[in-house]
Order: structure tokens, then C-alpha cells, then sequence
């Protein structure tokens, strides 16, 4: 990876013209990735099956593992059509099986098999797991609408601890940062990790990030241990009018 100091032009002016002996002029150009950089796209999976009160999902290590819905499986169409053109060379899922499945149309466009990045995988939320989760929110649940204003997962009974959270996530970013450097990788992750990710990016509020829309992309560039987003919730592609139109990934 590249020294966290070196210096790079955020806005892109990183070239000189002119002849020799004239006053030099600094063009602006497009954003380019220092040496070193690793570019991720984080990819929210696909929507999952709906969650049905007492009714539990199948659980992988006590979280709720839910498949995708005929929805969601045609939001991972839709990614792999996105995207399967594009330089990739890498992906990675979670141990949760929705991110597989979302992965896997683009896995096989692209002959890659997807590497298992466990620290990525969603925050667990202890006794609200599955459905409870949803209920909770839906029946505007005293807890749920604290969990909202005070932008803390935690509040929910035995969920997983912020600090834990945060540093298992940016653990995993960084793991594979820096196996993949000068390379650009997909991940297939979940609503609250991108969210996480992109708060830690940016010093935001700790909820500023979280509603990434299933099948979307957001765009983190890290280099060293400056992480630079460059977009977030790109969603063109999952809307039949606008995906011949998605803008490439460059």
C-alpha cells in the first residue's frame, strides 16, 4: 500500500502543460487512484426474502441467514450486467448467503470465485434477529424509535458492541486493501457495514450512510490509511429506463 502522506490531488489536477519557457497551466482532469490504492465497490446484496413474524429465518452463527427474493435475485442480474464489463479482479461475500447469491451471477459472467470476508458480515442484533428486527420498527417500538434518534444499533438487547462492530469492519476492509493494492475488488456486503464503512470514511454522523438501496453500489477508494469515497447508492443499473445509460466505472 501506499505511504499514508503521499500526496495526491483530490480534485484531480495531478499533470503539467505547456511548452518549455511558458508559464505552466494545471488542467483539471478526472480522480485517479494513487499508486498502492485499492478500489473497492461496495455492493449492498439483493433484497432478501421478506421476514415473516414467528416465522425465523435459518441462522449461520446466531444471525438470521435469509435467501433472496425473486426480487433479489433479479437485482443480481442486474449487477452482473452492470459490472461485467468493467475491470474487476477480485470479489469477495460475507458468511451470510444473501451476499453470496447476489455475487454469484457476476462470479460466473466473470470466471471468479468469490474469496469469504467474515468480518464484513452485518452487525448481529442479538434478541432482534429475523423478523423481531422488523417488528420492532414497524410497531414503532419505544427502543426502535431511541435506536433512530441516538443512531446506536446497540440499544436493541444483546446486540453486538459499536466498537466491536466498528473495529471488525474496518479490519476487513483493510485485510483486503491490502491483499488487492493497484487492483479494483467488488464486495457484496449489507445495508449497515456500508453504512459503517463510509462513516468511518468520512467522520459523519454514524447513521449518515445507512439506507443503501439492495443491489446498489458505493465506490471507496483506500489508500494507506486514507479511505476517499467516491460514490455512494449508484443505483442505475436497477432501473430498466436508466441501466443502458450507467456511467462506467472509471
Amino acid at each position: 500500500m501506499s505511504d499514508p502522506g503521499e500526496p495526491f490531488s483530490p480534485m484531480g489536477a495531478s499533470h503539467v502543460v505547456g511548452p518549455p519557457g511558458s508559464p505552466r497551466r494545471f488542467p483539471q482532469s478526472r480522480f485517479t487512484a494513487p499508486p498502492g490504492a485499492c478500489e473497492l465497490l461496495l455492493v449492498r446484496h439483493g433484497q432478501s426474502e421478506d421476514a415473516v413474524e414467528g416465522r425465523p429465518f435459518a441462522h449461520r452463527d446466531g444471525q438470521a441467514d435469509p435467501p433472496l427474493s425473486l426480487l433479489g435475485r433479479a437485482q443480481a442480474l442486474r449487477l452482473a450486467d452492470r459490472l461485467a464489463g468493467e475491470s474487476v479482479d477480485a470479489i469477495y461475500v460475507t458468511t451470510l448467503r444473501r451476499t453470496a447469491e447476489t455475487a454469484a451471477p457476476l462470479a460466473a459472467r466473470l470466471g471468479i470465485e468469490p474469496g469469504v470476508e467474515a468480518d464484513l458480515r452485518e452487525i448481529h442484533v442479538g434478541e432482534w434477529e429475523g423478523w423481531v428486527f422488523e417488528q420492532k420498527f414497524v410497531d414503532r417500538d419505544p427502543v426502535a424509535l431511541r435506536m433512530v434518534q441516538e443512531q446506536r444499533w446497540d440499544l436493541a438487547p444483546g446486540c453486538e458492541p459499536l466498537e466491536e462492530f466498528a473495529t471488525r469492519v474496518r479490519a476487513g476492509v483493510e485485510r483486503i486493501a491490502t491483499r488487492h493494492a493497484d487492483q479494483r475488488v467488488v464486495v457484496v456486503v449489507h445495508g449497515g457495514v456500508i453504512g459503517e464503512v463510509l462513516a468511518q470514511a468520512t467522520g459523519s454522523e454514524p447513521w449518515a450512510f445507512v439506507g443503501a438501496d439492495n443491489g446498489s453500489l458505493s465506490h471507496l477508494v483506500v489508500t494507506g490509511t486514507r479511505w476517499v469515497v467516491r460514490r455512494f447508492n449508484d443505483t442505475t443499473h436497477l432501473d430498466p429506463r436508466l441501466s443502458v445509460q450507467a456511467a462506467p466505472l472509471v
